[in-house]
């Protein structure tokens, strides 16, 4: 039987990291870490406190959406990230969180604006709101139609230089290539949301950064042109 050992720590690493961001509130937020070569990802199981989280705990789930180890229930939410990490290639973590500002975009059924060069650095654009589900989405396999509508919106986008999206009526969903990477990420859509507010309520017509400052700063830290930081 392969060891799952690897992923379960990192996933629950990710997961005990959340609190300390300011990112959840309760229990509501999981994070999920994949190994693609395996087929599988581990998710934090639901309902569990973070502090009490163990490695041992992390539910594993094969990409069929079959369990393979573990003994708690899986979080709520394992069909969206399922679906996302079936969808979108080139990543392995996927973090779902009720972060305030980020859902106050989710709420009002607003893309998220891009206004000035924190954004540019980690979203080439404004962050997207998924279409609202309809009953028979809600009544039926509610969490996979959820990952279902995330991936309709990103039919012209690319999920790699957007890795963030607003769930209409419900929250932010984050994704990357680590679980560290991954709830990096949502901080920083959570920050962006926050100076977005700010802005509006300053000037509530502010036009979105020009396209080219948008360019130099996300491509200065993403893609095969980078500069900034260090090598390697």
């Amino acid at each position: 039987m392969p060891s799952y050992r690897s992923i379960q720590e990192e996933c629950c690493e990710a997961n005990r990291a959340l609190p300390a961001t300011g990112l959840v509130d309760l229990t509501f937020g999981n994070v999920s870490v994949a190994d693609r070569a395996l087929g599988v990802f581990a998710i934090k199981p639901s309902g569990v406190d973070y502090d009490k989280l163990r490695p041992e705990d992390m539910v594993v789930i094969d990409f069929a959406g079959k369990l393979v180890s573990g003994t708690l229930r899986p979080s709520s939410d394992t069909p969206t990230h399922r679906g996302l990490l079936l969808a979108f290639e080139g990543i392995r973590s996927v973090v779902h969180t009720h972060s305030r500002n980020a859902v106050a975009f989710a709420q009002a059924g607003i893309d998220l604006p891009c206004f000035g060069t924190t954004h540019c650095d980690y979203f080439n654009g404004a962050v997207p709101v998924t279409r609202a589900l309809t009953p028979a989405e809600v009544a039926g396999d509610y969490e996979w139609a959820t990952g279902e509508v995330i991936v309709e919106r990103f039919a012209t986008l690319n999920a790699l230089e957007v890795p963030a999206v607003l769930v209409r009526n419900h929250g932010p969903f984050a994704w990357a290539a680590s679980g560290a990477k991954a709830v990096e990420t949502a901080l920083a859509l959570e920050i962006v949301a926050d100076l977005a507010i700010k802005t509006l309520a300053l000037r509530p017509h502010t036009p979105p950064a020009p396209a080219y400052l948008l360019d130099k700063h996300f491509y200065r830290k993403h893609g095969a042109a980078a500069y900034y930081g260090q090598p390697g």
